[in-house]
């Protein structure tokens, strides 16, 4: 007997290499086919309400091939493989020669897909330029056709998936998968309105119009030219950050931070210890100021505006990468 599965976000449907007991159609929520690639996941393809997902399976019994992952809290209707099967017994010999022969090429299909995919592309699907090419285009469709409420700017859906296709020539699953890393990273939000229907609403606009500029000039500067940061250095930042807040700037906007206070105060005021040396490569790249020597101890100097903003883009750019593998 079919039955509804409640599967919270982030929790798998079924794994890699399970063995395959029920077909599922997506009754709310988004899922994801992945495969394992490393230690992370590379996305092969989204589920959303509506679809059937695990039906290979019904014919030829073999192991699940891929995982199926949630991305936000779904709800399921499995029905048992047992029960199909006695449906298909009541069809003619014919039908169920053609449904299995469908099944078998749909699986070499996917097969020879993955080697062609595999040959012609890079490991990375979604290259610097790549994510600034589909987020200039989420913003030209709302500069241009979207209108503003409360929470932010709305997107037509019809709009932006014609304008991909039709205009950019790209591929609406990787519009999707832009869409999807924006609402993980709190910059979108997407209401299932039913019948494939969406409400699209880019909730920090300004945010996203900023970054873009930014990010297109500093991937054409001169490799000589450009400063960029690793995860552990935004890391960093955050430390700091949160610290200089406390902190009031003298009439040039320059705030004086004790490091020493800065190391003591981290593992109470951020979950994590920020040792002194760990501001180091952000003093090479001049992002605060040399180690000052002065009565009370060891400072830098910092100006807030700027490094909030450097910090807020390049975690964009580590939170991009992190969620488009």
């Amino acid at each position: 007997m079919a039955e509804s599965k409640k599967i919270p976000k982030d929790n798998y449907l079924f794994r890699d290499g399970d063995t395959p007991d029920f077909m599922y159609i997506v009754k709310s929520g988004q899922f994801v086919v992945t495969k394992a690639k490393g230690s992370s996941e590379i996305i092969l393809a989204e589920i959303k309400a509506g679809n059937l997902v695990g039906e290979m399976a019904i014919f030829d019994k073999k192991p699940r091939s891929a995982n199926v992952k949630a991305m936000k809290d779904s709800e399921v209707i499995a029905l048992p493989y047992e029960t199909l099967n006695q449906q298909l017994e009541n069809l003619p010999v014919w039908v169920k020669a053609i449904l299995r022969n469908l099944n078998e090429n749909l699986r070499e299909a996917n097969k020879r897909i993955k080697l062609l995919e595999s040959s012609n592309q890079d490991d990375e699907r979604f290259p610097p330029h790549v994510i600034n090419k589909f987020l200039s285009i989420l913003n030209f469709i709302g500069n241009k056709y979207g209108s503003k409420e409360d929470e932010g700017l709305i997107i037509p859906q019809n709009r932006l998936r014609n304008t991909t296709i039709q205009i950019f020539q790209e591929a609406t699953n990787k519009m999707q998968s832009i869409q999807s890393a924006l609402q993980e990273m709190s910059l979108m939000k997407i209401e299932e309105l039913g019948e494939g229907r969406q409400k699209i609403v880019i909730l920090k606009p300004d945010l996203l119009f900023d970054f873009v500029d930014w990010y297109n000039d500093w991937l054409f500067k001169n490799d000589k030219d450009k400063v960029s940061f690793s995860s552990e250095e935004i890391k960093t930042f955050s430390g700091i950050i949160n610290y200089a807040k406390k902190i009031d700037p003298n009439p040039k906007g320059v705030r004086k931070v004790n490091v020493n206070d800065l190391q003591n105060d981290s593992m109470k005021e951020l979950g994590f210890l920020l040792k002194v040396e760990d501001l180091n490569p952000l003093i090479e790249k001049h992002v605060v100021s040399e180690k000052i020597m002065e009565e009370g101890g060891v400072f830098v100097n910092i100006i807030l505006d700027d490094i909030e903003k450097m910090a807020t883009y390049w975690k964009m750019i580590w939170d991009f990468k992190k969620h488009l593998r």
